[in-house]
């Protein structure tokens, strides 16, 4: 779901776009949208596409059923992919554009920036720090919850209005 939808409730064409890249990312990595498993972590594709863009090792993003040729045509899909998914959606290039980038190999084909959703090092530190300070808190109240021997009554009534 695109970012502008999903926050604002906001479509447009380029909605379509965002999600056309994600379709494209889930068919050339095999994986879907929701989680990849990497040892003990899960992340998202395009977490996963982005850091591995990044880091220059897109080969690692390709589905390894796909491993055989066409490695060219696999790392141009990747690349297209990820200009559909950018976070500012004028950034996003239109389906027209995309059509164009899919069929011409001597297009030459922008630096793609940040996709929507994508959860950095940083993010990912603070996500597991609140979620470690919530875990505790639970226990603590679960605690409290089970060396709690004092019991309260209802004693609420219930009242039914008559007509006059």
């Amino acid at each position: 779901m695109a970012p502008e939808y999903a926050i604002y409730g906001q479509f447009s064409v380029k909605s379509d776009v965002f999600s056309f890249g994600v379709l494209l990312l889930e068919i050339v990595s095999g994986q879907k949208n929701s989680g990849i498993r990497l040892g003990e972590n899960v992340e998202d594709l395009l977490t996963f596409a982005w850091r591995n863009w990044k880091d220059g090792t897109m080969i690692n993003i390709v589905d390894p059923t796909l491993n055989d040729g066409w490695r060219d045509e696999k790392m141009r899909c990747i690349h297209i992919g990820l200009l559909c998914v950018q976070e500012n959606m004028a950034a996003r290039p239109t389906m027209a554009s995309v059509v164009l980038m899919l069929n011409s190999h001597s297009l030459t084909l922008p630096v793609p920036s940040k996709p929507a959703f994508v959860v950095d090092s940083s993010t990912r530190s603070l996500l597991n720090m609140l979620s470690s300070t919530h875990n505790s808190r639970e226990s603590r109240s679960s605690e409290l919850i089970n060396n709690s021997t004092q019991n309260s009554i209802n004693e609420a009534s219930i009242t039914e209005p008559y007509p006059r």
